[in-house]
């Protein structure tokens, strides 16, 4: 259940005239007062003929009226207008439940404490099935102005007891980092220009993209205007920035005029001195060119960054210090930069991958902002990878794709247990939500180099070994692995790991404490990531070389077995399969 107190207002009985109306769309049916102030109830417009807007208009300004006719300053922006509304799968409600909600609202708002006879005027109006508007006039009985500040946190604190009082869906609680809901004058204009997206949302998705190119603010607003974004900064005499808002093109007012909104008003962490922050700590070391002639990938690169995140934000969840000191200031600047990560991967992966990894960058936005401060400092290293992706030369490789794509999935649980933790309950859901468009991304990356690792599974006899490594390291699961479809193709990687002189269990040990098996649908896919990450650089081992040759020549030596499901591997396949995924 959400109450949205909306902009104070003038006008009340243009506000009831549109509450009484058809609506927009012919959607108000049945208007009438379900509540209100009088005890004794008022004369319903909706239900009573001989009763007018204007009267009923009359009644609830009359202690405005009265205010004003004396000396001193007239009273404006008098209406308080708050719509009420259940969640979509939230049973019936009734009148007279409807009428109760609407006196808790107002109570809890300030707006007519219980037993108070001096509160101000109000109606709770109802023309749909799932939801009321509650219209007040903000002058009290007495003459004086009610104390509403910070009305709207106890109205939704309030909602939170209704929803549970009354079975209702329960809205998780925000901290007030959240970036506002779009007015129902943006959905109505956005669909009347055949627009998919408010104005506000557009400009949010193009500034987050920009994000991973810029360095500075300055270079930011760069960006943006040559992406086709309407860009008003605001300077100083000195011409340092003061302040900047952006506009959607054809985005006009009556008169014709261009609307700008400022950035921190389309979300909390988009304002100038946010941005600054952010950008000022992510700021390239060296050129870009000069990072793209190192032997590792950006790909691979940002996934050994995000190993390092993985680790702390297990060793912070753990901590229990609720977020505070620079540990949880560290982690709040990670998981703010993890969120440039996966949009700079958006921006550049295959067509195929970016619908899902678009959606995971929305959805991750609402995860990437608390209360906790953030140290933007400490994760320099992140803003760089997000930088490094986005300006590589060479398109992404596909196996390192795919890892790093795994690695962000593990990050994204991590996050949103690092914000559960610390009772961030919208983040933790937002996180959720990223991890299933991240996991559907993967699933899509992977399939193509599951299938070919699958087609050369090593031989059975190597199967088998492998296979006892299993149970022997990860007993509690298993089972369970060796029944995933994908246990050939991680028998292939464990087999071109041990090739290049890794032992199978210990990368086995180090997996399962870095990834999540007990709520895995398949945990030998999630493991095969992780290895494939560990593995990729050869440890040098004199006597598992030894056996490597062993092997491989008695491999040469012997007939394909009709027994074994797979043809056997040619002599120096998995290890000449495990260079190349070195040297991509």
């Amino acid at each position: 259940m959400i109450p949205s107190i909306k902009a104070p207002g003038n006008n009340t009985r243009g506000l009831l005239a549109y509450l009484y109306g058809p609506g927009r769309h012919d959607e108000h049916i049945d208007p009438h007062i379900v509540a209100s102030f009088s005890p004794l109830g008022l004369r319903d417009p909706g239900r009573d003929p001989a009763a007018t807007l204007t009267q009923l208009a009359r009644i609830l300004d009359e202690p405005v009226n009265l205010r004003n006719s004396g000396y001193g300053k007239k009273v404006t922006d008098h209406v308080w207008h708050c719509p009420v509304r259940a969640a979509p799968g939230d049973r019936y409600l009734s009148d007279a439940e409807w009428g109760e909600i609407a006196r808790r609202i107002v109570h809890a708002a300030g707006i007519a404490p219980d037993g108070d006879p001096h509160g101000c005027r109000w109606i709770a109006v109802r023309h749909a099935d799932d939801h009321i508007h509650v219209l007040a006039t903000t002058v009290r009985e007495d003459g004086r102005r009610p104390k509403i500040h910070n009305s709207g946190i106890r109205a939704q604190a309030e909602a939170r007891k209704i929803e549970k009082e009354l079975g209702l869906y329960q809205v998780q609680p925000g901290d007030r980092t959240g970036e506002r809901r779009p007015t129902q004058a943006e959905m109505h204009k956005a669909d009347r220009l055949g627009w998919q997206q408010t104005s506000r949302a557009w400009l949010q998705e193009r500034i987050r993209d920009a994000i991973p190119h810029a360095a500075s603010v300055e270079e930011l607003l760069a960006y943006l205007q040559a992406d086709g974004v309407e860009v008003k900064p605001r300077r100083l005499p000195s011409g340092d920035l003061q302040g900047y808002a952006v506009g959607r093109p054809g985005d006009t007012n009556a008169k014709g005029e261009q609307i700008y909104i400022p950035g921190g008003k389309i979300a909390p962490d988009l304002s100038l001195p946010r941005l600054r922050a952010r950008l000022a700590a992510g700021t390239p070391e060296e050129h870009p060119t000069a990072r793209r002639n190192r032997p590792a990938t950006s790909w691979q690169r940002t996934t050994d960054t995000l190993d390092h995140v993985h680790r702390h934000l297990i060793e912070d969840t753990a901590d229990g210090t609720g977020g505070d000191g620079d540990s949880g200031a560290l982690a709040q600047a990670q998981i703010t930069a993890l969120g440039d990560i996966i949009n700079a991967t958006a921006q550049t992966a295959p067509q195929e991958l970016r619908a899902e990894l678009r959606a995971a960058t929305r959805a991750f936005a609402r995860a990437q902002r608390s209360q906790v401060r953030a140290d933007h400092q400490g994760a320099a290293d992140l803003r760089r990878a997000a930088r490094d992706i986005i300006h590589a030369g060479d398109g992404p490789d596909g196996n390192a794709l795919t890892v790093m794509i795994a690695a962000l999935v593990w990050a994204a649980i991590l996050t949103g247990r690092w914000h559960q933790a610390r009772g961030h309950a919208q983040q933790a859901q937002a996180a959720q939500q990223a991890v299933q468009h991240l996991q559907t991304a993967y699933d899509q990356a992977a399939a193509d180099h599951l299938a070919a690792l699958t087609h050369r599974q090593p031989t059975m006899e190597i199967t088998n070994t492998l296979a006892g490594d299993v149970r022997s390291t990860v007993p509690d699961h298993a089972k369970r692995i060796l029944a995933d479809p994908n246990w050939p193709a991680l028998a292939t990687v464990l087999a071109d790991a041990q090739a290049l002189g890794h032992q199978p269990r210990q990368l086995l040990q180090e997996a399962v404490v870095r990834c999540e098996l007990t709520t895995a649908r398949l945990p030998a896919k999630v493991l095969l990531g992780r290895i494939q990450h560990t593995s990729r650089n050869p440890s040098y081992n004199p006597a598992a070389e030894a056996a490597r040759v062993r092997a491989a020549t008695a491999r040469s030596a012997m007939p394909a077995t009709p027994t074994s499901p797979v043809t056997p591997v040619p002599p120096g396949t998995a290890r000449a399969a495990s260079s190349q995924h070195r040297t991509r």
